[in-house]
């Protein structure tokens, strides 16, 4: 309530994380595909010759038709927190895994500070929360999270992608205007470590200035009693746009809303499903 986000040391086991990581170097290899998994590679990778493996992924998006990546959303331990803030009917509404990239020089590994808020169509704001683990040990050298506590009790700032000369990676949108004074706080974490933070907070993380990958794996819930919004005309339209150029080139469809990408993708872990 006072933070924003709260950090839980040792959440997930080693053997789950592992089990996690042999799936993603699977899907890396390309030997694992599923219905709408999104896998994404660093602007700077992305320039360069693809080779099939973990160096040429930075994220994969959207596992939720993958039972062994999936699994991490299930978690009694992890639900056991999620409930504080969702109640007890829990719909999985965005997944990811990150492979954050050593930085090429061009700082293209960062993230820039963001509310995840921007990208939801749905509300209330309170009844989200994203968990967030390290599977790795992660510090300031290998681009750890940064959040600005406090700033969850604020409003939905508007977005947009930041005039970086290294370029940005798609839908990397970052906050406009933010008090760049604002304390920060670095969340160094050990493996299996897990945050659990607001969709309000602003945070980002810093690039990777080692030569190994960061990885962590991360799902964002939301309450089933949650409700749709209509983002036409306000801040979140940016996004939307993108959502439908993308839907538009993977799955030809050019009649599809923000709603409609999360109505697709949301998954009930736990309770009933009532109108997420």
């Amino acid at each position: 309530e006072e933070n924003g986000f709260i950090l839980i040391k040792n959440l997930v086991s080693e053997e789950d994380i592992n089990r996690f990581r042999s799936e993603f170097e699977r899907i890396c290899r390309q030997e694992e595909k599923c219905p709408g998994m999104v896998v994404m590679r660093d602007v700077t990778i992305a320039k360069s010759e693809f080779i099939p493996n973990e160096k040429a992924v930075s994220k994969v998006q959207d596992f939720q038709e993958n039972p062994a990546l999936f699994r991490y959303c299930a978690l009694p331990q992890i639900l056991k927190y999620v409930e504080c803030f969702t109640g007890p009917n829990i719909m999985a509404m965005h997944t990811m895994l990150i492979n954050k990239p050593p930085d090429a020089g061009k700082k293209t590994s960062r993230h820039p500070v963001h509310q995840d808020l921007h990208y939801f169509p749905f509300r209330p704001a309170d009844r989200i929360v994203c968990a967030w683990t390290a599977m790795e040990k992660i510090n300031r050298q290998n681009g750890c999270l940064v959040v600005l506590p406090g700033t969850h009790t604020g409003t939905l700032h508007e977005h947009d992608y930041p005039e970086w000369e290294g370029g940005v990676n798609k839908m990397y949108y970052g906050v406009r205007d933010y008090d760049p004074q604002h304390p920060r706080v670095h969340l160094e974490m050990e493996k299996g470590d897990t945050v659990f933070f607001h969709p309000l907070l602003i945070h980002g993380s810093g690039m990777n200035k080692t030569q190994g990958f960061r990885k962590a794996i991360s799902c964002h819930y939301a309450s089933a009693e949650c409700y749709y919004i209509d983002v036409k005309g306000t801040t979140q339209e940016n996004a939307e746009k993108e959502v439908l150029e993308i839907a538009a080139r993977k799955y030809s469809l050019d009649d599809i809303s923000l709603k409609d990408a999360f109505a697709f993708r949301g998954r009930l872990v736990q309770g009933e499903r009532i109108s997420l």
